[in-house]
């Protein structure tokens, strides 16, 4: 049998291809992007980015009821966007197996919360299955799919970030041969208006008893007894791993896989069979609760901490105690490096210019690579939430200070994919409200924060395929702005950009400002710009630190002169030119 090193991530999709999924649809976000860029190399799989999560679970409960095995992937916090389609999946079920990818992200590595998506499947009343390395992850995604049929049930695959990005053995298969099933109408079972919604509630909730009954006896939940029965652990996904390197043999362990339905009758047996009992889990409760429940007493959120995410040293402190360390120890730790803005990033003209009229305007920030410029030295915006609120979250924020006699205009900006996302709406919002805000739109022709994903704006699709490329500045016209209130700028050429935004203060009621410049480290760019770089002539420059302003990675200063540190790096944007009132920058390689 032929194996091969997979990240959890490919490991899905090659679970998903040996299933026989045929269509997969997802909006990229850490730590889940890369598992439709490995179906979209499988031609066999019809693969595409959606624009939001909630339209990707929407296309792909669409290609279920038409009879494809179809897949929907999301970071945790994009299961939020789709939680309507997701509740209403419940009730109506499957014709082909539809399988959730939840991408969770304790310890908040790259994400604004680190909310346990396990709570999604007894809220949306769907079977949950929780794989604890590569091997499963491509043996469970198979598996769901079966589930998904045999139980007419959606199922939510639940994944955290050491899974997604761990990498082990996984043997791999070819699919098998998975007929498509016909599509066939059905508006009881798919249509869900109040009187039928009602009626499948009660189906849901029965075929929920039976889904139990299967857990409870599944290859998926499984009992791994030690010699004495002391000590047992419940567990399950990645604290699987933490609770065996900790314990190992000395600990009988109960495995759960299939964790919604909870298999209460598996854990009764097990918990009556072991003196004490530990639930290591990371997140909330989800498990510990279920074991609560039954009448057991058991130690788990007392002691594993229900902040952050686990590993193994958190697991044996918490439930065994330091250990001594033999030998001698130095307490080192690197400097913290926060990210910055790359480089040539056409965001870092448009900060620093937002920096300089920090008095007249009060800026709220988006979910992007924009968010890296909250920092110093620009300061860029004062709030941040969650994907699109950048734009409508200033409705209420001018209405506040309007109200409190403030004079400052509220600012907010998104990305061009988090346009397409969810910015199109609020936007709207901002103008049938006459709201008087700026409301700024960042192109840089890419989803670039989550690895260079196409998107809307874009002229190929994520398997190459040529496609329409929206025109977001046409969008935002045939909402009804103006020219007067519309500027679209070069965000490195800072006159350009400072003069949109004395327009857009001295007006009142909604102006729209457009940066439009590509990524640097788009790949066609980078190579337009390869040999590029600026120079610092050192009898000219006089130490001013001017050139610093604009925090780029390649600029330096050494003996009180400025210089170019990484010609590498940097592109020739011209930012640092632009800051130099001594013409000691120039560019070469042009």
């Amino acid at each position: 049998m032929v194996k091969e090193i997979m990240s959890g991530n490919e490991a899905i999709a090659r679970g998903a291809w040996e299933a026989g999924c045929s269509f997969a649809a997802a909006y990229p976000g850490t730590p889940s992007t890369e598992i439709i860029e490995n179906l979209s190399a499988i031609k066999e799989v019809s693969s595409r980015w959606a624009n939001n999560e909630k339209t990707a679970l929407e296309m792909a409960i669409g290609a279920s009821i038409g009879g494809l095995r179809s897949l929907a992937a999301m970071k945790h916090v994009g299961l939020n966007v789709a939680a309507d389609p997701l509740c209403a999946v419940g009730y109506t079920g499957v014709n082909a197996g539809l399988v959730v990818v939840t991408a969770d992200d304790p310890g908040c590595h790259s994400s604004q919360n680190e909310q346990d998506n396990r709570l999604y499947a007894r809220l949306a009343k769907l079977a949950l299955v929780e794989p604890s390395d590569s091997q499963e992850c491509k043996d469970f995604v198979k598996a769901a799919f079966e589930i998904s049929e045999r139980f007419d049930i959606p199922v939510l695959f639940r994944v955290t970030t050491r899974i997604c990005h761990s990498k082990g053995l996984v043997a791999l298969e070819q699919p098998g041969e998975i007929p498509v099933k016909p599509y066939q109408r059905n508006t009881k079972k798919y249509c869900m208006l109040p009187a039928m919604a009602r009626v499948r509630h009660a189906f849901r909730e029965e075929s929920l008893k039976e889904l139990e009954d299967y857990a409870n006896s599944c290859p998926l939940n499984k009992i791994e007894w030690a010699g004495d029965r002391k000590l047992g652990i419940v567990t399950s996904g990645i604290s699987y791993q933490y609770a065996k390197e900790v314990f190992g043999d000395s600990a009988s362990i109960l495995k759960l896989a299939l964790t919604n339905p909870m298999p209460r009758a598996l854990i009764t047996e097990f918990c009556s069979a072991v003196d004490k009992i530990y639930v290591i889990e990371e997140g909330e409760p989800f498990i510990e609760n279920t074991v609560r429940s039954l009448g057991f007493a058991c130690i788990g959120k007392a002691k594993v901490p229900i902040l952050g995410e686990l590993n193994a040293q958190i697991v044996r402190t918490a439930l065994v105690g330091p250990t001594e360390q033999g030998g001698y120890s130095v307490d080192l730790q690197a400097p913290p490096r926060p990210p910055v803005l790359c480089a040539g990033c056409p965001h870092r003209g448009f900060f620093f210019s937002l920096q300089k009229n920090k008095k007249q305007i009060v800026a709220m920030g988006d979910i992007g690579c924009y968010s890296l410029g909250v920092g110093e030295p620009f300061g860029g915006f004062d709030i941040s939430t969650c994907m699109g609120a950048g734009i409508s979250g200033t409705i209420g924020l001018a209405k506040a200070l309007e109200m409190q006699g403030d004079p400052r205009k509220v600012l907010g900006m998104v990305g061009d994919s988090t346009f397409f996302h969810s910015g199109l709406t609020s936007l709207i919002d901002v103008i049938h409200a006459d709201a008087n805000v700026i409301a700024c739109v960042l192109d840089n022709s890419i989803t670039a924060m989550t690895g260079h994903q196409v998107n809307a704006g874009s002229s190929k699709d994520v398997q190459g395929n040529e496609v329409s490329a929206i025109d977001l500045v046409a969008i935002i016209r045939a909402l009804g702005v103006p020219d007067e209130r519309l500027r679209v700028v070069d965000p490195l050429d800072l006159k350009a950009v400072q003069e949109a935004f004395n327009a857009a203060i001295a007006v009142k009621g909604p102006f729209v400002i457009v940066t439009k410049r590509p990524c640097a480290l788009i790949k066609e760019v980078a190579r337009a710009n390869a040999g590029k770089h600026c120079q610092v002539d050192p009898g000219k420059c006089v130490g001013c630190k001017a050139c610093t302003l604009i925090a780029c990675p390649a600029m330096a200063f050494k003996d009180n002169k400025a210089l170019v540190a990484d010609p590498a790096s940097c592109t020739a944007c011209g930012l640092c030119m632009q800051m130099c009132k001594f013409d000691a920058i120039s560019r070469v390689g042009e």
